[in-house]
């Protein structure tokens, strides 16, 4: 924004343009808001930049606000018609115009989405990057079937990020192959509302709700021995496939619950294929091992 041919106070006014939005922008997200004392909406919209802005500061965005009685010239260049107007400003050039997300959780997404797209420098992206390496490792040793060690690799994670949803779900499902299903659902309480749907956390819950039907040998015994005296009894081969959940023989359950859906996909109203969807879940949707089982479901459902 050149200052050529300007009078003292626009000069003025475009140093400071430079100091409060352009100099930032060049590394964070600047939400810029064009407002006035007497605009009724502006002062509505306010509070929820604000609260915005504080929330997404550990991601890199700063709120930065314009008066535009007291800066028309800056209103001009931006072609300011109506207040309020917002955009969202990087590298001293504006990206988007949030001026239409009127609720936070409109503004966080349109933000979310610009944050995905731009190199913008903050503290939750360095950490992203430290501790990736940390939750491939944790989920290396939890492959290996050392829950415990896993879950103390998690549980270090979870302290150093504790809004860290592989994290918290990590930790659920090492505790549970460590055979720590109170730890597990305590930690699974533990986990903090604004991530609580994630799919990290969705399948950890779906891996604790699997481990509550781990059976002792006598039971599973007995299962087995149900479905061997009547192979047509549907029930007795999904109690079989649930005990096997329970006990990680994930591959004779499928078996189980795949027998059932070629024999008659809609009993129960497709209480095997839940299960099996279930077991997905909980495995891990982007698991080798489900998309295979994917593929077995698939022949018999469209084959």
């Amino acid at each position: 924004m050149a200052t050529l041919g300007l009078n003292p106070a626009e000069k003025e006014a475009v140093e400071a343009f430079r100091r409060d939005v352009v100099e930032p922008s060049m590394s964070k997200l600047v939400i810029l808001d064009f407002w006035a004392e007497w605009c009724g909406p502006c002062k509505q919209l306010a509070p929820i930049l604000e609260k915005v802005a504080e929330d997404y500061a550990d991601k890199g965005v700063v709120l930065a606000k314009v008066d535009v009685d007291a800066n028309r010239f800056i209103a001009a260049q931006f072609q300011v018609q109506s207040i309020p107007t917002v955009y969202a400003i990087f590298q001293g050039q504006p990206v988007a115009n949030l001026t239409n997300a009127r609720s936070e959780s409109q503004l966080k997404a349109m933000l979310d989405q610009l944050l995905a797209q731009l190199p913008v420098e903050s503290e939750a992206k360095d950490l992203a990057v430290e501790i990736a390496p940390l939750i491939d490792m944790g989920e290396s040793v939890l492959a290996e079937g050392d829950g415990a060690r896993a879950a103390g690799i998690f549980n270090q994670i979870v302290d150093m990020a504790p809004d860290n949803a592989a994290a918290h779900g990590g930790l659920v499902r090492a505790l549970i192959a460590a055979g720590e299903t109170e730890a597990a659902q305590a930690a699974l309480d533990a986990v903090p509302a604004e991530i609580a749907t994630d799919s990290a956390i969705a399948q950890a819950k779906s891996a604790l709700e699997l481990a509550a039907n781990a059976p002792d040998a006598s039971e599973l015994a007995a299962f087995e021995a149900a479905v061997a005296a009547n192979p047509d009894d549907h029930q007795a081969r999904l109690d079989l496939a649930a005990a096997q959940i329970g006990a990680g023989r994930r591959d004779a359950a499928a078996d189980n619950l795949l027998h059932i859906v070629a024999a008659d996909r809609e009993w129960q109203e497709g209480a095997a294929r839940a299960k099996l969807l279930s077991l997905f879940e909980a495995v891990g949707l982007e698991d080798p091992w489900v998309a295979a089982q994917r593929r077995r479901l698939s022949l018999i459902l469209f084959g």
